[in-house]
């Protein structure tokens, strides 16, 4: 089988019919020298049929059935007109044979391997004869079938590659997909809330710069330190895009002992923010302490920009194997009528994008008006997964 198999790829480049042809006038060579070489003086028309049962082989592939019996009738003619120059092996019809075991359907196949065997039983003369015979059939048939079982292995392999290719190709483009929303997820947190701080400290900075200038410079100081942590974050974030390769090196990981800076800062912007993170939250995977620190960030963005709130509050702590982020104000909250609500949410991209880095990591988000239906209050749910596990096992 090895070597069949070489023998296709170097002739991959040729012409089926200019093969079977070659094959065509080897056989016919094979049946013409078995004349010559016989004790009887034969007429030319003997040569010719032997000749004859060979020429339908060029065809053999695309009528695998039909050639085989053109090349049969040629060889029974051939032994009935002149029997002793039949005393060869029947080279065409081994070839036309094999062809049927190859390519023709099991029922076509199978009948026809009955047919010959019958055949050489009843028209074979002496035992050795038909043994011979019967054999020559047999082989052609196995051989035939082992090629066309190892062709169809062939194309169920190339049918795996070709899936397997298709999925590597879904997968790649989901993944490119999914590392753009994450990075736009990334740009819009980081933004959003530097931008938000940054023009509510410079349109107080004007009217306190007479009044009160200590203010005044903690206003702008506040400005400069939230573009400074933008600029950082950025830099961070587009250096995945420049170098793919990077990846976890260069994408942005907040964790959640930098919340008490981003409270820090909105406490800047003339905001009270009660900050509580606490102790004991045990191993904590990266995923979830990024998705934890853009859902209170992106929180108090909403606070500042839109709740009118002179107080928040932030709550981070551990029960059991989840971890609950809760973010709220005293502000006039956000009216969630079924003209402006999805599933429960306001349509502001902001409050999508909690829900989206909640479910990223298995968890859940809701938002909406805080207790007695004052001020507004975002609270999430995080899996810890299988850092969970490890500190019960820890424990």
């Amino acid at each position: 089988m090895e070597s069949a198999t070489r023998w296709r790829v170097r002739t991959a480049g040729l012409s089926p019919y200019v093969l079977d042809s070659v094959l065509a006038l080897a056989s016919a060579a094979v049946a013409v020298w078995a004349v010559y070489n016989d004790d009887v003086a034969w007429p030319a028309w003997v040569y010719l049929l032997a000749v004859a049962t060979a020429v339908p082989l060029p065809w053999r592939r695309s009528a695998p059935l039909a050639v085989l019996a053109s090349s049969a009738a040629a060889e029974i003619a051939l032994s009935a007109l002149a029997h002793s120059a039949n005393a060869q092996v029947p080279l065409a019809g081994v070839i036309g044979l094999y062809t049927v075991a190859e390519r023709c359907s099991d029922r076509v196949r199978w009948s026809v391997l009955v047919v010959a065997v019958v055949a050489n039983v009843i028209g074979t003369h002496s035992p050795n004869g038909m043994v011979f015979s019967v054999l020559t059939s047999a082989g052609s048939f196995v051989f035939g079938s082992l090629v066309r079982a190892q062709r169809q292995l062939a194309q169920v392999q190339a049918e795996r590659a070709r899936e397997a290719g298709e999925r590597a190709a879904s997968e790649s483009a989901r993944a490119v997909a999914e590392e753009r929303g994450r990075i736009a997820r990334e740009m819009h947190d980081i933004l959003a809330h530097a931008v938000s701080l940054m023009v509510i400290q410079a349109e107080a900075g004007p009217l306190v710069v007479r009044g009160d200038p200590d203010r005044a410079i903690r206003a702008f100081d506040t400005i400069a330190d939230t573009g400074r942590d933008a600029m950082v974050q950025l830099r961070r974030v587009l250096g995945v895009l420049k170098d793919p390769e990077a990846g976890q090196q260069l994408a942005p990981q907040p964790r959640l002992s930098e919340l008490a800076d981003v409270a820090e800062r909105v406490r800047r912007a003339g905001l009270a923010v009660e900050f509580e993170l606490a102790d004991g939250l045990g191993a904590v995977p990266a995923d979830v302490e990024a998705a934890a620190y853009r859902i209170v960030q992106e929180a108090l963005t909403n606070t500042v920009k839109h709740s009118g709130a002179d107080r928040a509050a932030i709550r981070v702590r551990r029960s059991r194997d989840v971890l609950e982020v809760v973010v709220s104000d005293n502000g006039r909250g956000v009216p969630l009528g079924a003209d402006r609500t999805v599933a429960g949410w306001s349509g502001g991209r902001g409050l999508v994008g909690i829900r989206e880095r909640a479910a990223a990591c298995g968890g859940r988000a809701e938002a909406g008006p805080g207790p007695q239906g004052e001020g507004f209050l975002v609270s999430a749910r995080l899996p810890l997964g299988r850092a969970g596990e490890l500190e019960r096992a820890g424990g």
